[in-house]
């Protein structure tokens, strides 16, 4: 049994654990989270639905999962030990190898005594007499704490498509999001792919060496980079660690948190043979740092187009099939305004004679049947389908909990027509609720961990004022909010992005409101906009005593 799980009281039911911090998720963010709050001395638990840490990388277990940030960026920097010690094995990092650096710090640290495994949060209720949350679990689990941290990651609610029959399929079943933990093998199987974003990007080329036959079902391409993953080179990593303090100072301050070249120029101000020869050098270099060739490629139609175009004459060269390579070609929004895939060897798995590209963007998928996927009425029989259909990004897993501030106002009525924060921090009416890169904030626009620990040093920095300062609570104004959220919006629209119907506009859920979730304005300036809040005594929030209850 957990250290953490609520021991019974002699009526059956379980007693009520008090503690300072309760956290949801024990992914890079909550184990940072444990970390610095058991450095402050505060009493602080995670609560996880998984059997074990990692987040993201507990739950996508999928063949080909991948980071598309270089590993020796996408790691923590809190401690001089940690970042010298570990060995990352390879430019990019797997799956396998990212889940085994989560385990490593939570062992390190050890933080998983703070954690209960297999454990859902269902609901967290503001309790204003006491100036307390009062959480429960699915397993009827009840806690208090001062200070409730939803950390429940951007990518972690795997969406379903409500297909007619989806439950009929006799074959064997997949989601890229909820893979099983043991091998999963298709060696001799015919199988149906639905979906073509960043997880079938990378799944596909890995299932097609497999499979007796792989049948893709696409609704909109995507702009894929390859990521010329090699072994870590030993004089790369080297150069890394001995400057790790200047690197990790200047990707803190960079617009996506990102140690790279950022081109100066814009695109349209070099003439066209220079222009292509610059994405030709980065396309070679690989990974999502392409979209830094230039610029305005994210703000400027004209210099956008020329990338665009380069990417889609580039699937030309490698995809044989003509007919198949105009159907992998975007063309109906602009390049990066999804998020850009990075792949292994993707486009050219549709050279193989087992791989089968199907569009479905005019004639979409009719059903399930018992034997396949039923598109145009036509029945592609299969053993196996695996959906690659993403996720209720960033809102998805916090509405699912019953999160209830001042008055009984639950968050998901609040946000009904988008989500609404400052800073992505906080929400107005949700006292001591910190929220770690919420909508808001760049979170989903920039390397995860260097937002994470943002994120975290903000929040435990404010609690710590908190607690010395002999005040209770903290949560932003309405008008504050108001602020950010116009802000926001404006900083978006100030881009290509919007025009994309991408989910960062939340356009992959029916029904779900078309907001710009993310914070587009760049990683440094937000950072300096915490920073000069934090200065400013908390401008935009209201700090107020605790009831004497708490």
């Amino acid at each position: 049994m957990s250290p953490l799980d609520n021991a019974p009281s002699r009526a059956g039911v379980a007693s009520e654990q008090t503690l300072d911090v309760l956290i949801v998720g024990a992914g890079f963010s909550g184990l940072y989270l444990l970390k610095r709050f058991r450095d402050l001395g505060l009493k602080a638990c995670a609560i996880e639905a998984g059997t074990g840490v990692g987040g993201t990388w507990y739950w996508n277990r999928y063949p080909g999962a991948r980071c598309d940030v270089e590993s020796m960026q996408y790691s923590y920097s809190f401690s001089e030990d940690l970042q010298q010690e570990w060995k990352w094995p390879e430019r990019y990092s797997a799956q396998p190898d990212i889940l085994r650096y989560a385990n490593h710090v939570a062992d390190r640290f050890d933080l998983k005594r703070d954690i209960a495994f297999s454990t859902l949060v269902t609901a967290a209720h503001f309790d204003e007499t006491a100036g307390l949350w009062r959480i429960t679990t699915d397993k009827g689990g009840r806690y208090s704490a001062k200070y409730f941290i939803p950390a429940t990651g951007c990518l972690s609610t795997a969406r379903l498509p409500d297909f007619k029959g989806r439950d009929s399929f006799k074959g064997r079943t997949f989601h890229t999001g909820h893979w099983p933990h043991e091998p999963v093998s298709f060696k001799g199987e015919r199988v149906c792919v639905i979906g073509t974003g960043s997880s079938a990007i990378q799944a596909i080329p890995v299932i097609a060496e497999q499979a007796a036959h792989v049948t893709v079902f696409q609704r909109t391409p995507n702009y894929s980079i390859p990521s010329c993953n090699e072994p870590m080179p030993d004089w790369y990593e080297r150069e890394w660690k001995a400057e790790y303090a200047a690197r990790r100072a200047e990707a803190k301050m960079t617009k996506n948190g990102i140690v790279c070249e950022f081109g100066a120029k814009s695109a349209l101000e070099v003439n066209r043979e220079e222009a292509l020869a610059e994405l030709e050098r980065r396309w070679r270099i690989g990974g999502t740092t392409f979209m830094q060739a230039f610029k305005d490629l994210v703000t400027d139609a004209k210099a956008n187009d020329i990338a665009a175009e380069f990417v889609r004459n580039k699937i030309r060269s490698i995809v044989k099939d003509k007919a198949t390579a105009e159907l992998l070609a975007p063309r109906d929004y602009p390049i990066g305004t999804k998020r850009i895939c990075v792949d292994s060897h993707y486009y050219e798995t549709y050279n193989r004679p087992n791989v089968v590209l199907v569009d479905i963007r005019n004639s979409p998928v009719e059903e399930i049947t018992p034997d396949g996927v039923k598109v145009g009425g036509k029945v592609y029989a299969c053993d196996a389908i695996v959906y690659a259909t993403g996720f209720d990004a960033m809102t998805g897993t916090l509405a699912r909990i019953d999160i209830r501030g001042r008055g009984g106002e639950a968050l998901a009525d609040k946000w009904e027509a988008g989500p609404r924060t400052y800073l992505g921090l906080m929400s107005a009416g949700f006292p001591n609720m910190f929220m770690i890169t919420a909508p808001g904030s760049p979170s989903v626009l920039s390397n995860m961990i260097v937002s994470i620990e943002q994120h975290v040093d903000w929040t435990v920095d404010a609690i710590q004022k908190l607690e010395t300062s002999g005040l209770g609570l903290i949560e932003p104004t309405k008008d504050a909010e108001d602020g950010w959220v116009a802000h926001n919006n404006e900083v978006a629209h100030k881009t290509l992005y919007p025009q994309a119907a991408s989910w960062y506009m939340g356009a992959n859920i029916p029904g779900k409101p078309r907001i710009f979730l993310p914070y587009i304005g760049g990683v440094g300036a937000y950072r300096e906009k915490c920073d000069e809040v934090a200065r400013a005594g908390y401008a935009g929030f209201a700090l107020s005593k605790a009831p004497v209850a708490a």
